[in-house]
């Protein structure tokens, strides 16, 4: 980070490095969360059997709310947001702003549309009994997969555009 002239407590330039690598980690974190179920594990449901790819979801979607997921999918903004103030106190405008648009970004397209989208789709497929029927499993199936999968691509836009702007926001460091 280049040297600001304006007087500030020692330990902001330190907290600053510090958030902006938290910024960048759990960002990054995040991303790839979101990322792989595009590349892989959505694919992999895909090409199974629907009964297993049901039940496989409802799994996964029960084992996603614990601390590790938790602390990245909720601290991104709050990480974002606290860098944002600190490059502001440290003058480094340029970056405050950048990152604070990274956490707008991130809290719209990854955590409110999670919980407006994704979740209730979620839920609603916790609820279902896996049908004997293979027919009847497979529309289930489609029904659900498509379009989370369209829902879940725009949480991975949004995320990887909030990435791009937390490595913006850490370029315009050096800039200032």
């Amino acid at each position: 980070m280049a040297s600001n002239k304006s007087v500030q407590p020692p330990v902001i330039p330190v907290l600053l490095a510090v958030f902006t690598l938290f910024s960048l980690l759990f960002n990054g974190a995040i991303f790839g969360f979101f990322y792989a179920w595009i590349c892989s594990t959505m694919w992999g449901l895909d090409a199974t059997d629907p009964k297993i790819a049901i039940a496989a979801m409802q799994a996964m979607n029960a084992s996603v709310r614990n601390a590790v997921f938790a602390s990245v999918f909720f601290g991104t903004p709050l990480v974002l947001f606290v860098t944002a103030v600190l490059a502001c106190v440290a003058t480094y405008r340029r970056a405050a702003v950048l990152y604070t648009l990274a956490g707008l970004v991130y809290l719209f397209g990854g955590i409110i549309l999670t919980f407006n989208v994704n979740v209730p789709m979620n839920e609603a497929l916790a609820l279902i009994e896996i049908p004997l029927n293979a027919v009847e499993a497979k529309q289930i199936w489609q029904d659900y997969s498509a379009p989370w999968q369209t829902w879940n691509i725009t949480r991975t836009i949004a995320s990887g555009l909030a990435l791009l702007l937390t490595g913006s926001a850490i370029l315009s460091l050096r800039r200032q």
